[in-house]
Order: C-alpha cells, then structure tokens, then sequence
C-alpha cells in the first residue's frame, strides 16, 4: 500500500484547499483513514479519521467545524477539504491509512474516538497559510 498527497500549497487567512491521496492497491483491505499533521517544532497531531467501510468520520476538535475528511471508493481517494484556513494551520499534512478500525466511546452522552495504529504513511504535503 503506498499513499500519495498532493493538493498543499500556500494561502491566505480565510482561504481555502483541498488535499487529495491516492491510496496504490489494497485500498479494500484498508478500514481506516486518517489525516494527521505536523507544525515545526510540535508533535503530529490528529486532524480527522474516517472509517472506509462506514465512512463514519472523527474531527478533532481543532478544526472547529471548518474541515471535511472524504473518501472516494471509487478512485481510491481520501481527501481533506480545508476551509477558513489560520496561520495555525500551517503545517505537512500527512495521509494515514490502516488496517484496523478506530474505536468510539460514548460515555455520558459523549463521544470519543481512539486512532487505530496505522501502517501507512505518505510522505506530507505542506500547507502554508499567511496573514
């Protein structure tokens, strides 16, 4: 399985991308999805997960509504559209896949998801957005 980003770029505050990655083979084997990122000098961090075969989706809680995770089967594609973009989300966005599913909790009438381990990586895309 090799995962291919693409779609990065620079922008302005309150632009807009949409980042793409082809999945190579054993897309079907593939349960979940995910993107992550990376900002200089801070840890990878979860940006949204989706499950292949339910298409249910996770959005951390940093991207308040203004990001969408998307698959499509048919063209072994996972995308991230990006909107209202900050100076904040500046970063390599990476494109994660694997092939066991997250698991969601729901405890007190909330939900909460944990990541599963996943396998494969791309090798990131760089999102820059200036002021």
């Amino acid at each position: 399985v090799q995962l291919s980003e693409s779609g990065g770029g620079l922008v302005q505050t309150g632009g807009s991308l949409r980042l793409s990655c082809s999945i190579s083979e054993g897309y079907f084997d593939i349960n979940s999805m995910g993107w992550y990122r990376q900002a200089p000098g801070k840890e990878r961090e979860l940006v949204a997960a989706i499950n292949r075969n339910r298409g249910t989706p996770h959005y951390a809680s940093l991207t308040g509504g203004r990001f969408l995770i998307a698959k499509d089967d048919a063209k072994n594609t996972l995308y991230l559209q990006l909107d209202s973009l900050e100076v904040e989300d500046t970063a390599v966005y990476f494109c994660a896949a694997g092939r066991y599913e997250g698991a969601w909790d729901h405890i007190d009438g909330k939900t909460f998801y944990t990541p599963p381990d996943f396998d494969y990586w791309g090798q990131g895309t760089q999102v820059t957005v200036s002021s």
